[in-house]
């Protein structure tokens, strides 16, 4: 039942405790009736939704000022003191909710960062070993292309060995060294349809060589750089 002094609702008025229909000393259990009969009024209206809850949160800090200025009446200020508890309580609540997701935001973030590529050539004596077998295996792959497969194939385990050995994880170092076999399949297509059959016989090459070269580059730059 409204209180003593209320009146009906008016969505156009500009002042808050008209447009809720609300009087200046309704009680705490009043403004929050009186919000959720505007919210059920209104509907699914998100701007008719959005003014009610603005009207609302201006008679909360209408109540708070007047309180302390000393200006609301007794049951009007215990209203206020309810009020402001409430949003304290909602405020503790979201933090708490943030506190709680924290963790696994910082779980989320370290995933991704174990996904994300990080580029760092190798040192020491792995990089003149990767060198080495990459430039073989270069040179296998231009002269016979029987090799092509095989070419591929270790390139492929040889790339994923080293991410691992690197220090990333088995499931991102499979992950992107697949992708560059496939990158470089794209692009090797690309490049033989884009040459003219004069050009591929002057290269001494086949299709299937053209098309695994951009990939076996690939994977020779996976087992430099990805760490």
């Amino acid at each position: 039942m409204a209180a003593v002094g209320d009146s009906s609702p008016d969505p156009s008025s500009e002042d808050p405790y008209v447009r809720l229909g609300l009087s200046q000393g309704a009680s705490f259990e009043r403004v929050q009736q009186a919000r959720q009969e505007c919210l059920d009024q209104v509907g699914d209206d998100p701007q008719a939704r959005a003014r009610v809850e603005t009207a609302y949160d201006a008679v909360l800090m209408s109540r708070l000022r007047e309180r302390q200025q000393g200006q609301l009446s007794e049951a009007a200020a215990d209203a206020s003191v309810r009020e402001e508890s409430v949003s304290k309580g909602s405020a503790f609540q979201t933090t708490g909710v943030l506190q709680k997701l924290q963790p696994r935001l910082q779980d989320a973030g370290q995933a991704i960062s174990g996904i994300r590529p990080q580029v760092a050539l190798v040192e020491g004596p792995g990089l003149w070993i990767r060198l080495g077998i990459g430039a073989l295996a270069m040179v296998a792959l231009l002269i016979s292309s029987e090799s092509v497969q095989l070419v591929l194939a270790l390139g492929l385990i040889g790339g994923y060995v080293s991410a691992v050995r690197r220090g990333r994880r088995p499931l991102s170092s499979i992950g992107w060294t697949l992708a560059a076999v496939v990158v470089g399949l794209i692009a090797g297509g690309v490049l033989a349809a884009a040459l003219s059959p004069s050009a591929v016989e002057q290269l001494h090459l086949n299709s299937d060589q053209i098309q695994a070269i951009p990939a076996a580059l690939l994977l020779w730059l996976t087992a430099l750089l990805l760490a």
